[in-house]
């Protein structure tokens, strides 16, 4: 009988993490989707020149209204940044987001959140523990398509620069008192083992299978940096 509970209970937690990898294989791919779909718009989607020149991207698809009209959003993604002399982007670590009110999204269920992280350094201390734009580091609605000169240096005086997907139109998004924070139960998940956003984000972590389309389609629009 004992022999029979345990192989149930190693069946059952066998099946468990394979939902959870298989989850998360969803949330990868459906964030390239949307990355792709954004980027795939001449002259609507994220300036040329800033994607070169961010250290990092994060895209949380499909961010859920958590109430009404006001409510705040909650919603699952993930970040990578870019390799070693800025070519090609590293295995991307897992996280979540919270809190705030986006008032350009109202009426709206979903929204895919795009953020390019300028600062390799401010990416790093944001995985460390929750993180909260606006207060812990500068966030700005960033510019969209062909933006102007005066446009560009003022975006590129925030650290984070965000942007949102809704229902076909696709902006600039003010996030502060938003949150990040990685998401251990799903690293877990994608690299079969507990570890740490920013061990992920080191650059010396295999990219796992179920992140190719996330990382070839960065690759796809910005393979270098600048």
């Amino acid at each position: 009988m004992k022999k029979t509970f345990l192989s149930a209970l190693l069946l059952a937690l066998g099946v468990a993490a394979l939902f959870a990898a298989t989850k998360e294989e969803e949330r990868l791919s459906n964030g390239a989707k949307a990355f792709s779909e954004i980027m795939s718009v001449p002259d609507k989607g994220i300036p040329g020149n800033l994607l070169e020149k961010a250290d990092c991207v994060v895209v949380i698809p499909g961010m859920k209204k958590g109430g009404f009209v006001v409510g705040g959003r909650y919603g699952k993604g993930m970040v990578s940044c870019r390799g070693e002399g800025k070519m090609g982007w590293i295995a991307p670590a897992m996280l979540e987001m919270g809190g705030g009110s986006f008032g350009l999204q109202i009426g709206a269920s979903a929204v895919d959140v795009v953020m390019l992280v300028m600062d390799r350094a401010g990416m790093d201390s944001l995985l460390k523990d929750k993180f909260t734009l606006g207060t812990d580091a500068s966030v700005a609605a960033g510019p969209v398509g062909r933006a102007t000169t005066a446009e560009t240096d003022a975006a590129l005086k925030a650290k984070i620069l965000s942007y949102s997907r809704s229902k076909g139109a696709f902006a600039g998004l003010e996030l502060s008192g938003s949150s990040l924070n990685q998401d251990g139960d799903a690293n877990k998940a994608i690299y079969g083992k507990p570890i740490e956003a920013v061990e992920i984000l080191s650059g010396k972590t295999p990219s796992p299978a179920a992140a190719k389309p996330f990382i070839d389609v960065l690759n796809k629009y910005s393979p270098k940096g600048k």
